[in-house]
């Protein structure tokens, strides 16, 4: 039976959607593992983040120290080379902490390492079956990895759907098995806060984003309109802001803004997972590209297959007639 560890990341307390999430990816590698969740962190923000995720856990191994305050990679991998057993799977968040963290923890234990994992088809004997995708999305690549050693998996936010667990884990205090750190070479500086521009797509229920899909800055009208008879707001990836057709602050992502709404229109967005990263709380995702193999397709609740400069309108023009 397998040895499951997932990467806990939280945020005053508050634990990230990835942490249930990492749950089901666990169940997807062996249905009768222990699985363990990883806290770092100090103080009353830690204790209620072990608090938060003890119910989907079948234990929580709580590690408290001010080194931990802030989620600092170097420092963290250090720790959990002395904490984890030598064969010991870590799932962890596909984002820019986990790209830090992987790779190096991978190395320090000596085991396999996969990153942007999407799908999980079950151990075979010790043999673990992954499904990763490459070039943007239009190919998915099936794994196999030795885990005959431990492995360290990044996984895809929005990838697992969370499942509905009562394990109710107990907290262990292991911030006395931590070792000897070091002096860290990086330290936390400072949080810079992204601005917020004319609206804060943060707050919004509903968001209209568009991506590469639009072609055209003229063609953006077309997304405000069905924005507008939707009651929405217009949100974008990075291309757009980097065409500087739109403020940064309309920009979804790891490198924009973290949203979380109900419902998110996806309109000509390939979906990177740097895009889906920035997508929180599980909303309701209509995703609207005219490439049937493009990733969002994989996350999406709902997928259509058309050209947006062609949809949009007549999607604009059906919403006004139902009002």
């Amino acid at each position: 039976m397998a040895q499951i560890f997932a990467t806990i990341v939280h945020k005053a307390g508050v634990p990230d959607d990835s942490a249930v999430e990492l749950v089901t990816a666990a169940r997807k590698i062996d249905a009768g593992a222990t699985v363990t969740a990883l806290v770092f962190g100090s103080g009353d923000d830690l204790a209620a983040a072990c608090t938060a995720v003890a119910p989907a856990y079948n234990e929580v191994w709580k590690v408290d120290g001010d080194a931990f305050a802030y989620p600092n990679a170097e420092v963290i991998r250090k720790a959990m080379t002395n904490l984890l057993p030598s064969d010991a799977i870590v799932l962890v968040p596909h984002d820019t902490f986990g790209m830090d963290l992987s790779p190096g923890l991978a190395i320090k234990m000596d085991s396999a390492f996969a990153s942007d994992v999407v799908g999980i088809e079950g151990l075979d004997g010790g043999t673990l079956n992954i499904v990763r995708q490459e070039f943007g999305g239009a190919v998915s690549t099936h794994v196999q990895c030795d885990i005959s050693q431990g492995a360290v998996i990044n996984v895809r936010a929005g990838s697992f759907a969370p499942e509905e667990t009562q394990a109710n884990g107990q907290v262990v205090d292991k911030s006395g098995d931590v070792g000897d750190l070091g002096a860290a070479r990086r330290k936390f500086l400072e949080l810079v806060a992204a601005e917020v521009g004319d609206v804060d797509i943060t707050k919004e229920e509903v968001l209209v984003s568009i991506g590469r899909g639009i072609e055209d800055e003229d063609n953006i009208e077309i997304a405000q309109e069905l924005a507008e008879a939707m009651g929405a707001v217009v949100s974008c990836s990075r291309p757009i802001v980097d065409a500087k057709w739109l403020e940064k602050s309309r920009q979804v992502g790891t490198s924009g803004q973290t949203v979380k709404p109900k419902v998110y229109l996806a309109c000509g967005i390939s979906g990177s997972f740097q895009h889906l990263g920035g997508l929180k709380g599980n909303p309701f995702i209509v995703a609207i590209n005219k490439n049937p193999k493009a990733p969002i397709f994989q996350v999406a609740d709902v997928g259509i297959v058309a050209d947006i400069l062609d949809f949009l309108p007549d999607l604009t023009e059906k919403i006004q007639e139902s009002k």
